[in-house]
């Protein structure tokens, strides 16, 4: 019997397309890999590439290329197109625990010769400004609370604090602020993600898509070369953003966060799925054991199912089999980090000054209040007189205090993994709200499975009344 063999296939050796190739003879190949690699050069990796992924459509072969790509001073709403790809990673710069300066902005290309352009720029200079005018009052106030260590440096008591107020001050950033990104992915991914760049409403990120692409051509010069504007994604935006009613939006101060669809059954049919896979029955015959149970042998199940997690331990996928849908309104600079949770379906309304804005405990603690509040009512003013002209476009000067809607649909897994991270200590105010909320709205529905979500003992109402003078 053949001895196993585990190995690399290293990028330093091997172009991201020759190991692409390599692993994709295998299915016809009784070579082992160093074999096949060996006797493969770009160019023949290139002809293969054009005759199986593009010819015959096996795109599942690109997925081997991977490809990490930095992307540099682009504006954090470029950013949510970018990372808008389930299955590729990413890591960007944070606004909770860098600074920003106050040229760091990005001017939309369409406002050039524009006469909205110096409002644009006057705005944004004067979030930036008060941004910077709030870091030393909120710093203060922090250092009140918050006492230096004996033997602490300056610089490590900065680093320890700073997540403390620069997550208040950050509310004024607007979506024009320059952002850096890392991001890896595979050439499969890579193309359906150029394809949505470059059919983009914004020009900045069509350029971005040109930019990214021509990289990209460098390490796999077949795999993405194809990658172009979709009509299809284009005019359909276009038709649907005309037939949708576009009255402005309105809210109430309780209508925040609604648990808009779930199944009554998703508990029975999770329980019945984890009994079908350990067992040898059919699905409908385990959903019959488990809707026949007590209420106590129910219980007796979900403890088997999720009574032994540990902190770190992901629950079994069958908890997939319960899903929830969600209407929620978060702060633009929420959201900016629920939008990390991609294994979600999310549907973002456009970003715009009209669901009104949050104002952090800590900026009316500090008596910063008042300057925060007039820069954000011009921001408001400004986005006004941009949306009359280009929405897109007027979304850059909106700043991450002011609330945004997303519709999201997410299985009892992701909920855990979700609810678990987000109402952590270390996570922003206005995420462990949210967090809090959703396993609220979920242990009402599902209790028996829900009950071993392993959160903080707060309530979502005790974050809110904590931290926020008004949402």
């Amino acid at each position: 019997m053949p001895s196993r063999q585990v190995y690399l296939l290293s990028p330093r050796e091997l172009s991201p397309e020759t190991i692409a190739v390599a692993f994709a003879k295998t299915s016809r190949s009784p070579e082992s890999f160093r074999e096949i690699a060996a006797g493969l050069n770009d160019e023949a990796s290139a002809r293969f590439h054009e005759k199986w992924v593009v010819g015959y459509g096996h795109a599942s072969v690109a997925e081997h290329a991977v490809l990490h790509i930095a992307v540099e001073n682009v504006s954090r709403l470029a950013v949510e197109c970018i990372e808008s790809n389930r299955l590729a990673s990413y890591t960007e710069k944070s606004t909770r625990y860098q600074k920003w300066g106050k040229d760091d902005f990005f001017i939309p290309p369409e406002l050039e010769d524009h006469p909205l352009r110096e409002l644009f720029i006057q705005t944004c200079r004067n979030l930036f400004d008060t941004y910077a005018r709030s870091l030393e009052p909120l710093r203060k106030l922090v250092e009140g609370l918050i006492r230096r260590r004996p033997d602490e440096t300056e610089a490590a008591y900065d680093r320890r604090i700073r997540s403390q107020y620069v997550d208040s001050c950050r509310y004024l950033l607007p979506a024009a602020s320059l952002a850096n990104l890392g991001m890896t992915a595979n050439a499969r991914v890579l193309e359906s993600a150029l394809r949505k760049m470059l059919s983009h409403p914004l020009v900045e990120v069509r350029q971005i898509g040109e930019e990214v692409k021509r990289v990209a051509l460098a390490e796999v010069p077949t795999l993405v070369k194809y990658a172009e504007a979709m009509p299809y994604l284009v005019e359909t935006c276009v038709d649907l953003s005309q037939a949708a009613p576009q009255e402005k939006n309105k809210r109430t101060s309780t209508d925040w966060c609604q648990l808009v669809d779930f199944e009554p059954d998703g508990e029975d049919k999770a329980l019945a799925a984890a009994l079908f896979r350990f067992g040898e029955l059919s699905y409908q015959e385990a959903l019959g054991r488990v809707k026949s149970a007590s209420a106590a042998g129910r219980r007796r199940m979900a403890e088997t199912l999720l009574g032994r997690l540990g902190p770190h331990d992901i629950p079994l996928r069958e908890l997939e089999y319960s899903a929830y849908t969600f209407d929620l309104i978060l702060d633009q600079g929420a959201y900016a980090e629920f939008k990390r949770h991609r294994m979600m379906t999310q549907t973002p309304q456009a970003l715009t000054a009209r669901l009104g804005y949050a104002v952090p405990q800590r900026v009316t603690q500090a008596g910063f209040e008042a300057p925060y509040r007039a820069a954000m009512e011009t921001a408001a003013e400004t986005y006004e007189k941009l949306a009359s002209w280009n929405p897109q476009v007027a979304a850059y000067v909106v700043p991450n205090g002011f609330n945004r809607r997303v519709l999201f649909r997410m299985n009892l897994r992701e909920a855990y993994a979700f609810c678990q991270l987000r109402s952590a200590a270390n996570a922003h105010f206005a995420m462990r709200r949210v967090a809090l909320r959703v396993a609220e709205e979920i242990r009402r529905v599902h209790p028996a499975l829900a009950k071993y979500m392993q959160l903080s003992e707060e309530t979502w109402q005790e974050v809110e009344g904590r931290t926020f003078t008004q949402l």
